[in-house]
């Protein structure tokens, strides 16, 4: 098995005007980052017209399928049975994206066949990263 997952997933901009402008977004998990998921999305998604992303645990997506959930910048809901909705919130505004939850599910389970859910701590090496971050300072 790959130590990264990627899956093209198709997003749903909510715009201001309650439009859905539909972009592809790529839903990235690392085994080396075994906490956290990214989503990517392309530039005419965003208002400076470059590629964003954002990094959110693992956890927060899965149980954000079930029932609201997040605090601070990014926010997990489903909206129905067959959509999740996930807000971004960020300084120059709050971004919202609706996306089959069958999507999502199937990106999890692909991220719990790399690492099984709870054994998340034995994929880090604290004590090397604590070096890194020490050679840099």
């Amino acid at each position: 098995m790959s130590p990264v997952i990627d899956q093209t997933v198709q997003a749903g901009l909510i715009t201001a005007e309650a439009q859905v402008l539909d972009v592809p977004a790529v839903l990235r998990y690392r085994r080396d980052d075994p906490l956290a998921i990214r989503i990517c999305f392309p530039p005419r998604a965003s208002l400076a017209g470059s590629h964003v992303t954002w990094v959110f645990a693992r956890d927060l997506l899965a149980a954000g399928l079930e029932s609201p959930t997040g605090e601070g910048d990014v926010h997990v809901r489903p909206f129905g049975a067959d959509v999740t909705v996930m807000e971004f919130h960020a300084a120059v505004g709050t971004a919202m994206v609706r996306i089959k939850t069958a999507d999502l599910r199937r990106f999890l389970q692909r991220s719990y066949l790399v690492v099984p859910a709870g054994s998340e701590h034995l994929q880090l090496d604290l004590d090397g990263d604590l070096a890194a971050l020490l050679r840099e300072a």
